[in-house]
C-alpha cells in the first residue's frame, strides 16, 4: 500500500552530496506539498514529501500508528533505492521521525524536527479528537479558503491560496480537505502516548515555535539527557506552522545544520 509521494527540490534528483536526501513528513491534516516553500528555498536537496497515510493521495486504510506511520516511512524510503536520508518532522510528523529514528537508526543520517508533537497532555488531546470528529465540509472553495486564513493568521495569503489548490477537493457538491477525519482522531491519540526521545548519537536540529506550547521543557530535558552535543535547540518566534510563517529563516537554520 505504497504513499504517494511528491518530488520536490533538486533537479533531476540529483542533490548537493553534501546535503543529500530529505525524507520531510507533514503533520495532520496536512499534505506533502505543505513542504514546497522550503524546497523552493534549499533547491539543492532533494525531497522526498510523501502525504502521510490517511492523508492527501495517499490509501486512507487503517491502520493509522505510530508504527504504521515508521514502516510506511521506510518503504518510502526503499522505494526511493535510499539507505538512509535527513528527516524532516512537523507536528504529528515530527512524532512519526522521532519513532523513526528509534526504530530504524540506520537509516536516519540526521533528524529536523519542527514544533514536533510527541508526548502531548492526553486531556488537550482528547479535546482535538473531539473537536476533529465532525466533518469539515464547505459550500464553496472561498469559505474554505476563509477558514484557512483565519487558522492561519500568519501564514501569506500567497500560501493559504496554495493550500486550497493542493488539498482542496470538490465531492457530493461540498468541499473538503483532502484528509481521513477517522486518521486524524486516531492521531489525536498516538501524540498523547508517552513521549520518546531520538537515539543517543544522532545529529539532531529541534526548532520549537515560541508562540505555542507543543514541545514541553520536560521533553527539551530529556532529548539533552539523551543526545548531548548532538542536540540543537533553536527556538523560532512563530506559531505552529513555523516552516511557513518563517520559511526563510527555518530553510537559513536547516541549511547551517545540514552543512554542519
Amino acid at each position: 500500500m505504497p504513499l504517494h509521494v511528491h518530488e520536490l527540490g533538486a533537479p533531476d534528483g540529483r542533490p548537493d552530496p553534501s546535503r543529500g536526501t530529505v525524507l520531510a513528513l507533514h503533520g495532520v491534516t496536512g499534505h506533502g506539498l505543505r513542504f514546497r516553500p522550503l524546497a523552493d528555498a534549499l533547491p539543492d536537496v532533494r525531497w522526498l514529501c510523501p502525504d502521510l497515510r490517511g492523508h492527501g493521495r495517499s490509501p486512507w486504510e487503517p491502520s493509522w500508528g505510530l508504527e504504521q506511520q515508521v514502516e510506511d516511512a521506510l518503504e518510502v524510503l526503499d522505494g526511493a533505492g535510499l539507505g538512509e536520508a535527513v528527516v524532516v518532522g512537523h507536528s504529528f510528523g515530527g512524532a512519526v521521525a522521532t519513532h523513526l529514528a528509534r526504530r530504524a537508526p540506520e537509516r536516519v543520517s540526521s533528524l529536523i524536527l519542527l514544533d514536533p508533537a510527541i508526548g502531548l497532555d492526553p486531556r488537550d488531546m482528547l479535546e482535538a479528537a473531539e473537536g476533529t470528529r465532525p466533518d469539515e465540509v464547505f459550500t464553496d472553495a472561498a469559505a474554505a479558503r476563509a477558514a484557512k486564513a483565519e487558522g492561519w493568521e500568519n501564514v501569506s495569503g500567497e500560501l493559504v491560496d496554495a493550500e486550497v489548490a493542493d488539498h482542496l477537493v470538490h465531492r457530493d457538491g461540498q468541499w473538503a480537505w483532502r484528509y481521513s477525519r477517522a486518521a486524524v482522531v486516531a492521531a489525536w491519540s498516538e501524540m498523547a502516548r508517552p513521549a520518546v526521545v531520538p537515539p543517543a548519537g544522532l545529529r539532531t536540529l529541534l526548532l520549537p515555535a515560541a508562540k505555542v506550547d507543543y514541545v514541553s521543557p520536560a521533553w527539551v530535558e530529556a532529548c539533552r539527557a539523551e543526545l548531548g552535543e548532538a542536540l540543537t535547540v533553536i527556538e523560532v518566534d512563530a506559531g505552529h506552522m513555523l516552516y511557513l510563517e518563517r520559511t526563510a529563516e527555518v530553510a537559513r537554520l536547516m541549511a547551517a545544520f545540514l552543512d554542519g
